[in-house]
């Protein structure tokens, strides 16, 4: 049995850039013209995963390898990831059939952008958000004994 689940998108993030595509002008797609991360609708009976990796593969060119995923989160019927992908650059990608462009966006500047879509925004900052709190958990100094 398969996870039912209608899309994917995935922040793909190197150092503190994120993979961003500037949707169509089309007025009969959701989000026209908006700034977009990578993903899209399921195909079949595929996992999130596939849908991710399959969406980005199309819309950017990159072959994102699943050990590169570090964040899922359910959002309904979508299901959100984050991924690292140190030394990125711009070279890296090609916009494929759709979208106006296809850029390694500031994280900050993608997160303050009005014409970015709302929610992705905000499954964003709290992935971000729970990477520090992680990352200040796994820091902390042991407790010092007496």
């Amino acid at each position: 049995m398969t996870e039912e689940f209608h899309g994917a998108k995935v922040a793909i993030l190197s150092a503190d850039r994120v993979v961003a595509l500037k949707r169509d002008d089309d007025p009969g797609i959701p989000w026209p013209g908006m700034w977009d991360l990578p993903g899209g609708g399921r195909d079949g009976g595929e996992t999130p995963e596939a849908c991710a990796i399959r969406e980005t593969r199309e819309e950017t060119g990159l072959v994102l390898s699943p050990d590169r995923i570090v964040h899922r989160a359910r959002y309904g019927d979508r299901v959100f990831f984050g991924a690292d992908w140190p030394g990125l650059t711009e070279a890296h990608m090609r916009l494929g059939d759709e979208g106006k462009a296809l850029v390694l966006m500031s994280v900050t500047e993608f997160l303050l952008r009005s014409d970015a879509i709302p929610a992705l925004r905000d499954r964003l900052a709290r992935f971000l958000a729970e990477r520090v709190r992680d990352h200040s958990a796994a820091t902390e100094a042991p407790p010092r004994w007496p």
